[in-house]
């Protein structure tokens, strides 16, 4: 196989469009992350008007998170797929055409087959982990019954309220091994170096920034904080028959 064959470059473009996906995903969890760890900020928030929007704000955060990991385990046709990069990349040739064409060294092909078989292989284990059969396909499969009936549509029938949920242990598990994902198939594929953990940092520091001003109009500092005690001349005042 040439490495200008329609499915290697069908590949390519559809590993591109996972890393932007994936992307959206990472901007979304860590901007959404101090909504519900950040422990001085619950404080600062307190119990206010403005918590109200501020939990509006942590439960679209987490919905759109969980909406862009689920885009790369679609399965309608023309749309990003995992399971169907993994059915391409099990092909020997592709890894072939691949090494070829990553290296001009012919006796340097050989080592780079072994490296690029062992990082797709990688790569193809999370998402078998993740598949039908899989030892985690039970969270995947809650979290796209969680898509389909209550955030991309709403199944007026849907069980779900009474199902089995998802853990926010599990949602940062599947997060973690899509982030390795991506990561592996950009080096294999797209020889492109993808580093998750950095991209996170950025956008880790921008919430920091965002979130270090929010505060509860109970809270000093907040643009209608009012103080509790009330001052002596209003309290003078109040006394008044």
């Amino acid at each position: 196989m040439n490495i200008t064959d329609p499915k290697i470059t069908s590949l390519r473009e559809s590993v591109k469009a996972a890393q932007q996906e994936f992307d959206m995903a990472v901007m979304f969890h860590e901007t959404w992350k101090p909504t519900a760890y950040d422990d001085d900020l619950h404080r600062r928030m307190g119990t206010s008007y403005a918590t109200h929007t501020f939990k509006v704000l942590r439960m679209a955060l987490r919905r759109e998170m969980v909406l862009a990991l689920m885009r790369l385990w679609d399965t309608p046709r023309h749309t990003l797929r995992l399971e169907h990069i993994a059915r391409t990349l099990r092909d020997p040739s592709f890894i072939d055409a691949l090494a070829t064409n990553r290296t001009p060294f012919p006796e340097a092909k050989n080592q780079m087959k072994q490296e690029l078989a062992r990082r797709a292989g990688e790569a193809l284990a999370l998402i078998d982990k993740y598949s039908k059969g899989g030892s985690d396909y039970a969270i995947r499969h809650k979290l796209q019954r969680m898509r389909n009936e209550r955030l991309a549509h709403r199944d007026v029938t849907a069980a779900i309220a009474t199902g089995p949920s998802v853990s926010d242990e599990e949602i940062e598990s599947f997060y973690r091994d899509n982030s390795e994902i991506v990561r592996l198939l950009l080096s294999t594929v797209n020889a492109h170096a993808y580093d998750p953990a950095e991209a996170g940092e950025v956008f880790r520091q921008y919430a920091a920034h965002f979130w270090a001003g929010a505060r509860g109009e109970c809270t000093e500092g907040h643009p209608n904080h009012r103080s509790r005690h009330v001052p002596a001349r209003d309290a003078a005042a109040s006394n008044v028959k």
